[in-house]
């Protein structure tokens, strides 16, 4: 077996001689765990080398092969991607978007009846409803943004929120709306 090179960031060529000793059976290994992505292993392979680059420290080692603390980051790095893509919604292809039905205008037309509904709605109750709505659910601020910028202590917030959502439900319900408890 070929001796490793000694630190990458001291000899421009050993990061290079490293990844030709070890980049083929590293992909390979990768290839296992990344179900046949081979774009996605040779990133891997990539991310590997890089830190190896960052802890030279794994080269002066005692073992005799510096493949066994390769393959073992390879293995991490493996399943840390893998947490992260899980961890996310599943990426869509634009072919596949290409291929979605369009939305039916029957949809857009529900949507824009049911937004004048909501104004209709919101329209219905009284200012100081309307100015907690406005400030809590429109414009996305917190009890005691809403409190400070109207004016008021944060539980007329919470109370004013809860009496015009509970009146929003009651007059929506009375388009057709089935809006639960």
């Amino acid at each position: 077996m070929p001796q490793s090179p000694a630190l990458p960031r001291t000899d421009p060529d050993a990061l290079a001689a490293l990844q030709r000793e070890h980049g083929r059976a590293l992909f390979g290994f990768l290839i296992g765990l990344t179900a046949g992505d081979a774009q996605r292993a040779e990133d891997l392979v990539q991310e590997t080398l890089v830190r190896l680059w960052q802890h030279p420290e794994a080269l002066t080692g005692a073992h005799e092969s510096l493949r066994p603390w390769l393959f073992t980051v390879a293995r991490r790095l493996a399943i840390d991607a893998r947490r992260a893509r899980l961890s996310r919604p599943r990426e869509v292809e634009a072919e596949g978007l290409e291929q979605a039905p369009a939305p039916a205008a029957e949809d857009a037309v529900a949507g824009t009846v049911t937004a004048i509904d909501v104004r209709r709605a919101v329209g219905s109750l009284g200012q100081e409803h309307r100015e907690v709505l406005l400030e809590v659910y429109f414009r996305d601020r917190s009890v005691a943004e809403a409190a400070a910028e109207l004016g008021i202590p944060a539980g007329t917030v919470k109370s004013r929120t809860h009496y015009a959502l509970r009146a929003l439900r009651k007059d929506l319900q009375s388009y057709g709306y089935g809006l639960g408890a």
